[in-house]
């Protein structure tokens, strides 16, 4: 069965990954994440950061 994550999580985790603070490693293993979806999560957050810049918003 797989886990979904609100976007409030996705979002808190993400900004715990920008902040530079612990590895992706270390946030993986705290919540229980898989390392590569943690970075699948930044990469969209960081994609879509920039649109709704562009956008004006």
């Amino acid at each position: 069965m797989r886990k979904s994550y609100s976007g409030e999580f996705k979002a808190k985790v993400v900004l715990e990954i920008l902040k530079e603070e612990k590895t992706i490693s270390q946030i993986a293993s705290e919540y229980g994440i898989h390392p590569n979806q943690l970075l699948k999560w930044k990469k969209e957050a960081i994609r879509s950061l920039a649109e709704v810049l562009e956008d004006g918003r």
